[in-house]
């Protein structure tokens, strides 16, 4: 297939078409520009046109969906480039019931739309563009605060069920106003779908049960990316998300790209380690794990990135050899 540009190259693979090429994808988080929607539409419109990748995921700060609830968190260098909370939203059980209803078109719901409306009109149609979301367990750990989500989950229940009611009904909301601004995907990053933090049972209640009920929107959109964060992943519990391509940390945890395409039996993303070698590395490590990651996947249905967002530290002569490195390849 003759293939003219990035969307062309996504369309073909997720219609499992012939390609040119194996797909590139690498995001990273934008510190102190993620807080205001110009900067951070201006920092990942540079990102794309300094390195070309063949999907944009919008990276905001975690706490874009939860502001507007009363969340405060502050940039303390974190190399992931995350930001920390300070005092949780909801310092009682009882606080569960006063979340109220948020208007995706208002407060900084509003101001990431107005963020991709930039990203967008700015890149054209040819590259696709895809919005980050959280899940409503992982907003809820966040506007809780994480040392204390298991204890609401165990112990009042009903009350954590009511703010995930809450939460589930806003994101859907601002997800189906992302498809009307004319976005290609979500992102959706589900970070308690681990033996490390929950049981099986306690995921399917709390974190299934309202990932489903996004389920509808998802499909409104022909390129979403299931995000499974974390180690010792509860692979069966979320391998038929109906999402067209599945990322997880691949090479930190089980399973790997070999194994996730059988499990998942969708398109992978990954390949390579965000901190080794992408951070630390060099250029022949990175060709290593690039070369290993072709023959895990044959380089079909698999689209090269790490399994989560790279460092702050992630040099730019690494980032350009992974990509060109990839680029020489022929598919079989």
């Amino acid at each position: 297939m003759k293939v003219k540009n990035s969307r062309e190259r996504m369309e073909a693979l997720v219609n499992h078409e012939v390609i040119d090429q194996v797909p590139v994808s690498f995001w990273k988080h934008f510190p102190v520009d993620d807080q205001n929607p110009s900067k951070l539409a201006a920092a990942t419109i540079h990102f794309q046109e300094t390195y070309q990748m063949d999907f944009v995921k919008v990276s905001p700060s975690s706490s874009f969906c939860i502001k507007d609830w009363g969340a405060q968190d502050v940039w303390r260098a974190s190399p992931e480039g995350t930001r920390d909370y300070l005092e949780p939203v909801v310092n009682s059980p009882q606080d569960w019931l006063k979340l109220t209803l948020l208007n995706p078109g208002k407060g900084f719901l509003g101001q990431q739309l107005e963020c991709l409306k930039v990203i967008r009109d700015e890149l054209g149609e040819k590259v696709p563009i895809i919005q980050t979301v959280f899940s409503p367990l992982s907003q809820a750990k966040n506007l809780v605060g994480k040392m204390n989500l298991l204890s609401n989950l165990r112990q009042n229940s009903d009350l954590l069920k009511s703010g995930l009611e809450i939460i589930t009904q806003t994101t859907s909301s601002f997800i189906e106003a992302c498809q009307k601004i004319g976005l290609d995907g979500i992102f959706y990053a589900v970070q308690q779908a681990s033996f490390d933090q929950l049981s099986e049972s306690e995921f399917m209640e709390f974190g299934r049960y309202f990932d489903e009920q996004l389920f509808p929107q998802f499909r409104e959109f022909w390129l979403n990316v299931f995000h499974l964060h974390g180690k010792n992943l509860m692979v069966d519990c979320v391998k038929d998300y109906p999402f067209q391509i599945f990322n997880w940390h691949d090479r930190e945890t089980f399973p790997n790209l070999k194994n996730g395409k059988k499990l998942f039996g969708k398109i992978v993303c990954g390949g390579l380690g965000r901190i080794d070698p992408m951070a630390m590395g060099d250029e022949i490590s990175i060709k290593a794990q690039i070369d290993d990651a072709l023959e895990q996947t044959g380089g079909k249905e698999f689209i090269l990135g790490t399994g989560c967002v790279m460092l702050q530290t992630t040099p730019y002569g690494n980032i350009q050899s992974a990509i060109q490195h990839i680029h020489s390849l022929t598919i079989a």
